[in-house]
């Protein structure tokens, strides 16, 4: 299969140095120069340089004017053995407005676009990507002396930077960044001065970007704490012979979030005897406590044998708190009820007020059930409820728009605080016990009680006429969530009503008005998998930022492109495939753009909050197929 991953990225060879007419190259700067240097370096240490031909025919020689389409690419060996292959990829850029200024037709139709003729990584070690990444990285100074990344290294630089923990350890990447803050050049290569400033900034640059990127995801790992430290210590040993590494020092110094009594004099060259790993002072300790305590979780607290009541709960809620919580929507006093903890083997235990119910990893005690003091149910099975057919739809006395204001300013409160990685380590189970995918997971649970809600409050409907409002109802909040631009939770309530158990209810249908019975069909639409949800995807492109995508749907193209693509080629990282992963988890990062705050105004009071918040639903997929052959039986 051949994949068009559209990379642009690694380093541009300049026109000044492509053949012209004569057949000659003009070099024009140190730019021009350093990148001749760096593929005459390749040259050296045994590049092959291959040119591939898609037709199958005899290899044809280029022309100084044109540009061929095949691919060539450039292979380098060490040992016998590939480490790197690089291949280019040409794209046509416009040129500026002054070339035109004169010379003809020939003139103006050249001057119109100019050719960029880059190499883009095809595959290589884990090492030699970062190598590689590294020394085509250009940094460019601002006029307050700043660093700024050029754009052409940005998204290699980001492909490398979410990926690298599908082919490598975090403990292997710091220790080659450290190897290369630290590295000394072959005799061969003579590296100066100003070499050796560019090419720690360039180190101290990627670990500014990567600890930007990756966050809370960095701070409880062991490696990386005693690599910021180490890497601290470096960079104040090189102050003496680098003095302008000072502005990356107290950057780096922001990121380890030392305390103020953490001098440079403390650290100095002439205290070498004074160990690496330093310890965290009590305000960082204290901050990665609270982001602990900040993880949010849905507890799912059963209150009959088939259905739950969903409640959002901090990681550090304690069975006193959530008891009480319960306690308020079911209407019942707390002081009647225990919270009980059913383990996998069966067994039941009656939890103390202050118990902890989440690990730091955010796995549960076992399955929690809310329970009279007497350890009798709080409501019975729903399919043995006498009081079933009173039951009332409060759904009926609410506004549609402002459900589904609820239901858009849930779910964003949690998309907004997922990131990029979440996608990755979700897919690849790495650190999935480490409470890494929180975030993901907690919409994913989302998605699944709005489906079950759905068909909670239909099926529990016994009124023929009230059943039929309900189903406009909620094809209501279905396009009204499409308009807030919430397609997560409008898959979801789709999903929810085209359910067989919902769906078969024939008599209830028919009774549905035809205007929402064609809005239904357009909205179904939306949903259709056909040709990849084409239907889909072209909507959600249309769509302004900041907006919520089905993640279900996202976290399935991640699968599909790690299961139908190989990882490594002849023992090399297939970097092609990383970069459609990273391409993928970047649209978590487009959605979640916001610039004006996507917080819905809410005009009605806080019982539809609440309502919205503390989700009652079934779970039992045979209760409710009894609820629906019991509204309308089989004939």
């Amino acid at each position: 299969m051949s994949w068009d991953c559209g990379l642009r990225y690694m380093f541009s060879v300049s026109p000044a140095l492509q053949p012209g007419s004569g057949g000659g190259a003009d070099l024009h700067d140190k730019e021009d120069l350093s990148r001749l240097e760096m593929v005459q370096r390749l040259a050296k240490d045994g590049c092959r340089f291959l040119q591939n031909h898609g037709n199958g025919k005899a290899p044809t020689e280029r022309t100084a004017e044109g540009h061929s389409d095949e691919a060539v690419r450039v292979c380098l060996r060490e040992r016998g053995q590939d480490v790197l292959t690089l291949q280019r990829a040409s794209s046509r850029r416009p040129a500026p407005t002054a070339s035109l200024a004169g010379g003809g037709a020939r003139t103006e139709e050249r001057a119109r676009s100019v050719v960029s003729d880059r190499y883009v990584v095809v595959s290589g070690t884990p090492e030699k990507i970062l190598e590689h990444l590294l020394s085509d990285l250009r940094l460019d100074h601002d006029h307050q002396g700043s660093i700024q990344q050029t754009k052409e290294s940005e998204p290699f630089l980001d492909d490398f930077l979410l990926t690298y923990l599908v082919v490598m350890s975090t403990s292997d990447l710091c220790q080659a960044l450290l190897g290369h803050y630290c590295s000394k050049r072959p005799h061969r290569v003579k590296e100066d001065g100003k070499e050796a400033l560019e090419r720690k900034r360039k180190v101290l640059h990627l670990v500014t970007k990567w600890t930007t990127l990756y966050r809370d995801f960095l701070r409880e790992d062991e490696h990386v704490k005693l690599f910021m430290k180490t890497l601290y210590r470096f960079v104040l040993d090189d102050l003496y012979e680098y003095p302008t590494l000072e502005k990356e020092q107290k950057e780096l110094q922001k990121l380890l979030r030392l305390h103020r009594r953490h001098t440079v004099d403390e650290y100095s060259p002439n205290r070498k005897s004074k160990a690496l790993s330093h310890q965290l002072s009590l305000k960082e300790l204290q901050t990665r406590g609270t982001q602990i305590e900040n993880r949010e979780v849905l507890c799912h607290v059963y209150v009959s044998l088939d259905s739950y009541l969903s409640v959002r709960s901090p990681a550090s809620v304690v069975a006193q708190g959530l008891l009480q919580q319960v306690a308020e929507r079911l209407d019942v006093p707390q002081q009647e009820l225990v919270l009980l903890a059913v383990t996998y083997t069966g067994e039941k235990l009656v939890l103390q007020p202050q118990a902890r119910l989440y690990s730091d990893s955010l796995s549960a005690v076992g399955r929690l059930h809310v329970c009279r003091r007497d350890l009798s149910e709080v409501m019975n099975l729903f399919t043995d409820n006498a009081e079933l057919p009173h039951r009332w739809a409060r759904v009926l006395s609410m506004n549609t728009w402002d459900i589904a204001v609820s239901l858009t300013n849930f779910d964003w409160s949690i998309f907004n605080s997922i990131h990029e990685q979440e996608l990755v380590y979700f897919t690849f189970s790495r650190h999935a016990s480490g409470g890494h995918t929180a975030a993901l997971e907690l919409l994913l649970q989302r998605c699944n009680e709005v489906q079950l809600w759905v068909m909670t409050e239909v099926l529990l409907c016994s009124t023929l006429s009230k059943r039929v409002q309900l189903i406009k109802k909620f094809i209501k909040i279905a396009a009204h969530c499409k308009v807030q631009r919430n397609l997560h939770s409008f898959f979801a309530i789709v999903m929810g009503l085209n359910t067989a158990a919902v769906s078969r209810l024939s008599q209830t249908w028919e009774k549905v008005p035809g205007k929402f019975k064609k809005l239904f069909s357009e909205l179904e639409m939306l949903t259709d998998p056909s040709l990849n949800h084409k239907a889909y995807r072209d909507a959600l492109k249309k769509m302004k930022t900041p907006k919520i995508p089905f993640l279900p749907l996202l976290l399935k193209d991640i699968t599909f492109i790690h299961e139908g693509n190989k990882t490594f080629l002849d023992n090399l990282v297939n970097f092609e495939k990383l970069h459609m992963i990273a391409d993928t988890a970047r649209l978590i990062r487009h959605c979640q753009e916001d610039h004006t705050g996507y917080g819905m105004p809410q005009k009605s009071g806080p019982e539809v909050r609440a309502y919205v918040d503390y989700l009652h639903v079934i779970d039992n997929q045979q209760t409710l197929f009894e609820l629906s052959h019991r509204l309308e039986p089989r004939l």
